[in-house]
């Protein structure tokens, strides 16, 4: 077992670039993170994840579960698709919707639909 678990630093600088990377889709919530660097479904990684206009940190584990690759169609940035788990990833699920209540059903493109 690999004990060593890749920690990412996430900081949405204001609510469209949040609206961006949230993935309401996934079960439980997720964040797409643009990253060159390669990953594989299924593997774990934490991240911590700074909200628009929030002095708190959020540090929460989750699993890959999307991957957008270099070429992708529609000009998608590459990076990787978390699935937030645990509390600690609910309670960031939920603070997001909240802070994207009103973009929620928004036609608007994101960086992974």
């Amino acid at each position: 077992m690999n004990d060593m678990v890749d920690l990412i630093e996430c900081n949405f600088s204001d609510e469209h670039a949040l609206y961006l990377a949230y993935m309401p889709f996934i079960k439980g919530g997720g964040l797409f993170i643009r990253t060159k660097k390669a990953y594989e479904l299924g593997g774990e990684i934490t991240l911590s994840v700074q909200l628009p206009e929030e002095s708190e940190t959020y540090l929460v584990e989750g699993k890959i579960a999307w991957l957008t690759p270099k070429e992708a169609q529609g000009n998608k940035p590459v990076g990787i698709g978390v699935q937030l788990s645990g509390k600690n990833g609910l309670n960031l699920c939920t603070k997001i919707e909240t802070i994207l209540a009103g973009k929620l059903k928004s036609t608007e493109g994101t960086d992974t639909i």
